[in-house]
């Protein structure tokens, strides 16, 4: 018996996809519930696995567009484990002449220097990912395969022509044209949109980050302790942000047509950045959540980011952005609120920095902090006093570890 493997659905706004990399060959045996494709959309990159156990056959090669409940690979579940050998075996054998091999998935580029050079492909060694033929494998084989004719002697070499001065030749790789990932075309997207529909301002602050860090240092053993996670920044500034859009709800809310929406909750989304793109997981209801709960569920939806385990619904209701350049070293920034959200806050390096403290010069751990806002709904009084209302619980920050 053969069953259909489909793309799954990703969520309501989730029409499409890319196949990013197959984890199974043809041939391979497989498990239900075991990895079998990487799907990447507008949202994230997951991996998906099967649900069914036999022998896979793929349909769609890597890189292929590919529609929400689109069957992409068939499971025969009737030959089971015990059929692996043979369907490895058959993904080995040669093909005919004049087109790649059935049995294995290739890229574009790739098939295209195989129907063109009339190759094996079951005849090239892959020193792709799981042995799969790069573009550089079949441009080997291609050369190799050449007429003794058409090669140079090594005697009376030919003269190639000189390349006009300021021209760089193809073979030199003037140029490389990568595919935009869907993540990072969803998210160019949203920064356009965000730019043409709101009205940002930036205001800048910066922050004494001496008390915080006194209490991480003192404390960072026995909080590891009690709760299995390292205490960080990021808490304190969720909680500190928490705490100030109450106070400043214009920060919290959005625009929909001529309404302004306000949030009564407050859904913090955490960006992180991957290879493939910037993603923002919501940490839900952070308001009523403890520091250690806090630390927690970022460091689970960061290792679920880093996995491809993020589900769609985990990146979406944020009502507030944080963002942290200063884990890449950024002294300071100009952030984009996550549309249709109408502030961010940006964090930034710690430098230790001369400040004037009660009319001495001292030296004191320092941190500049940048609210990006819709001028649309948010007034620069709002925004300010928002970032003042952070700066002081950071500064002092005993009102947040009293929950007062």
């Amino acid at each position: 018996m053969k069953k259909n493997i489909v793309v799954p659905d990703m969520g309501e706004s989730v029409s499409k996809g890319v196949i990013v990399e197959w984890l199974k060959k043809n041939g391979d045996s497989i498990t239900e519930g075991e990895p079998l494709f990487e799907l990447e959309t507008d949202k994230a990159t997951v991996v998906v696995p099967s649900t069914a156990a036999g022998i896979v056959q793929i349909l769609v090669e890597k890189e292929a567009d590919v529609a929400i409940g689109q069957t992409v690979a068939v499971v025969d579940t009737q030959e089971g484990v015990s059929g692996s050998a043979g369907g490895a075996q058959a993904a080995k054998a040669p093909s005919a002449p004049g087109g790649p091999a059935a049995e294995l998935p290739l890229s574009p580029a790739v098939r295209r220097v195989v129907v063109e050079s009339n190759l094996e492909p079951s005849m090239i060694a892959g020193s792709g990912k799981g042995g799969r033929i790069t573009k550089g494998d079949a441009m080997a084989a291609q050369k190799q395969q050449a007429p003794a004719a058409q090669r140079p002697a090594a005697a009376a070499p030919v003269a190639q022509p000189r390349p006009a001065q300021g021209a760089a030749s193809a073979a030199e790789g003037a140029q490389t044209r990568v595919r935009m990932t869907l993540l990072r075309k969803r998210t160019a997207e949203r920064l356009v949109s965000a730019r043409q529909q709101s009205v940002h301002v930036t205001t800048y602050n910066e922050i004494d980050m001496s008390k915080v860090m006194e209490i991480r240092s003192h404390y960072q053993e026995s909080f590891e302790k009690e709760h299995g996670i390292k205490i960080g920044f990021m808490s304190f500034f969720v909680k500190a942000c928490c705490k100030a859009l109450a106070s400043h709800r214009e920060l919290n809310a959005q625009v929909e047509g001529d309404e302004i929406v306000y949030n009564n909750s407050y859904n913090i989304g955490v960006a992180i950045s991957l290879d493939r793109g910037l993603v923002v997981p919501v940490v839900r209801n952070a308001d009523t959540m403890t520091f250690a709960d806090i630390e927690s569920s970022i460091a689970n939806l960061a290792k679920r980011a880093r996995d491809k385990l993020l589900t769609p619904d985990e990146l979406l209701g944020g009502t507030f952005t944080i963002t942290n350049g200063g884990v890449f070293g950024s002294l300071m920034s100009t952030p984009v609120p996550a549309y249709p959200q109408s502030a961010i806050l940006g964090m930034h390096a710690i430098k230790k920095r001369p400040v004037a403290l009660d009319d001495a010069i001292v030296i004191r751990p320092m941190m500049y902090a940048a609210v990006t806002y819709d001028h649309r709904i948010i007034d620069g009084k709002e925004a300010i006093g928002f970032l003042v209302k952070v700066k002081e619980f950071i500064e002092e920050p005993d009102s947040l570890l009293l929950e007062m």
